[in-house]
């Protein structure tokens, strides 16, 4: 669990103030709560803070205010927050990214009107763009520029599903399938990274930018954008979970990969175990100085500082406000179903990680072991189409129908189906009515990185109604510890374990929702990224103090 902001009293009320003046009254506590959470124990719940308020957009702004006069912050992520699509009609349709990573991010790129650079991968993506590749986010009031990099079929099949999603995904979850690394597809990865950065490069307005660079696709991109832009501070998170060494040595460009992310200011991970895994791999790996206290890695002539920031939502919610009230969302979803029937509800990507296959499996038992839910229990599985052209997805995906096709036909009747699978991409809105909606949120991955679909099922639940059943193998796990927690392995637990978040009473549903709330509201994505900017602020402060004074060029953070 992140630590919090600490103050005496409420939120300070001196937003008017210089940058500095603005951050003084909690920046150095707040710095202090992020070395202690990153030194101690992983269970986050233990190290919580008192008197804590929520972060706000203003708290955001106060700390970008630091990195005044370095032009707009940039993300660097293959995932564009919006795309648009040629309808079969010939219209453009414009989809909004359901991603936790955009999720997390959009609220930042809005805060500080930045640049956010990605992947073009709609299919009328090209149409709407300006000359520079880009267009204004969304047009008619715009928050922030989209700038959209362009990659040929062969580039996209080398860098995002070969090496990315063959290579590295599969070696950073232990879901049992197999990493394939090809020299081709790192070749594509090399050159993407190296597009990417050239792309950054293109949109930043000074020599000293704030850039954040996003997840597993763009290892080598931070020292890519550090050749071309040296006096920038560059904060790379990872937001899945970082291998154990011994797993990471299956890689071929292991080395190659480290030294990219070395060229970051700051390196980010969900969990203090990422950090140490992290560092337990540079160990094995380069001839690096490591400072496991402060969580420091000297390599060359630079430091990299690696931190814990457990990521998180967007608190007020906007889609949960947008939302019809909980009664509405019910009737429409309902409609759907047999009369009085108990909804519980999985949102995902069709992923062999993600544990749906096990859900399944689990409905079946408790269809077995419980059978007054027969005809009265129905489980809505939304699984977004994902990397579908790849042989592991294709498997899965046909495990996953014979599951589903079994159970039907077993306990499923003329007007009846246990088990429905709706394979579609669903807008923000339409995720809210199916979370509002149901009587229980199932989150079953076999191992994940936070997993934000869980907390927006709390932020959607304003009612203060509705079951969290959640894996113990999410990090998000160590936050929402009020959710009911199940081993996905465990088929007879998650089926005894749905039996009783179905019968839960409205007393018991209410004392856990409110707790999660709260959680979720207290450690909501401005938090995160407060966090992220107050150390990425004190980091720049003290390589601009070390330039100044000539210290010694091994002494200096990137």
């Amino acid at each position: 669990m992140a630590w919090a902001i600490v103050v005496d009293g409420g939120p300070p009320e001196n937003l008017h103030k210089s940058p500095f003046e603005r951050m003084a009254p909690y920046a150095g506590r707040l710095f202090t709560g992020v070395m202690q959470r990153n030194t101690r124990g992983s269970h986050g719940l233990e190290r919580r803070a008192p008197n804590v308020y929520p972060c706000t957009v203003e708290h955001v702004e106060a700390c970008l205010d630091a990195f005044d006069g370095t032009g707009p912050v940039v993300v660097l992520a293959n995932r564009e927050p919006v795309r648009h699509d040629r309808a079969a009609d010939g219209s453009i349709v414009v989809k909004r990214s359901a991603s936790g990573l955009v999720t997390a991010l959009e609220p930042l790129i809005e805060a500080c009107s930045g640049v956010w650079v990605a992947h073009g991968a709609g299919t009328a993506d090209d149409v709407v763009v300006d000359r520079r590749d880009g267009l204004n986010v969304p047009p008619a009031s715009p928050r922030y520029r989209l700038r959209r990099v362009w990659l040929s079929r062969k580039e996209e099949r080398g860098y995002y599903y070969g090496f990315s999603n063959e290579g590295l995904w599969p070696m950073c979850h232990r879901a049992h399938v197999q990493p394939m690394f090809r020299s081709e597809d790192f070749d594509a990865y090399r050159v993407v990274n190296a597009r990417f950065a050239e792309a950054v490069h293109d949109e930043v307005e000074s020599e000293s930018p704030l850039i954040l660079v996003q997840d597993y696709h763009f290892a080598l991109a931070p020292q890519a954008i550090r050749e071309r832009l040296p006096l920038s501070t560059i904060v790379a998170f990872w937001h899945i979970p970082w291998p154990h060494p011994r797993d990471y040595a299956v890689c071929p460009w292991g080395r190659e990969l480290l030294e990219g992310l070395l060229g970051s200011t700051i390196l980010g991970f969900q969990t203090p175990e990422d950090c140490e895994n992290f560092v337990d791999t540079v160990e094995a790996v380069l001839d690096a100085h490591i400072d496991r206290g402060r969580r420091v890695i000297t390599y060359g002539d630079r430091q990299v500082t690696v931190r814990a920031y457990p990521v998180s939502i967007e608190w007020p919610n906007r889609w949960a406000c947008q939302s019809p009230p909980v009664d509405t969302c019910r009737a429409v979803v309902r409609r759907q179903l047999p009369p009085g029937a108990r909804l519980a509800v999985g949102v995902d990507r069709l992923d062999y990680t993600k544990g749906i296959d096990e859900k399944f499996l689990a409905v079946e038992r408790l269809l077995e072991l419980h059978p007054e839910f027969r005809e009265h229990f129905v489980f809505v599985q939304v699984a977004e189409p994902s990397r579908d052209g790849l042989a592991a997805y294709q498997a899965y995906r046909s495990r996953l129908v014979k599951t589903l096709d079994r159970v039907n036909l077993r306990f499923g009747t003329e007007r009846y189906r246990p088990l429905v699978l709706i394979e579609a991409h669903y807008e923000p809105s339409e995720v809210y009515q199916l979370l509002r909606a149901a009587d229980v949120c199932w989150v079953g991955s076999l191992h994940d990185g936070m997993n934000l679909v869980a907390k927006e099922f709390v932020a959607a639940r304003d009612d203060n109604s509705g079951v969290l059943m959640l894996s113990q193998f999410t990090d998000a796990a160590r936050e929402l510890s009020d959710a009911v927690l199940v081993n996905p392995y465990a088929i007879d637990a998650c089926a005894q374990a749905l039996a009783e978040a179905l019968t839960m009473t409205r007393e018991e549903q209410a004392r856990r929702m409110g707790a999660m709330r709260a959680v979720v509201a207290q450690f909501n994505a401005y938090r995160w990224v407060v966090e992220i900017l107050t150390d990425a602020a004190h980091l720049r402060a003290n390589r601009e103090l070390h330039r100044q004074t000539d210290w010694p060029a091994h002494s200096i953070p990137a």
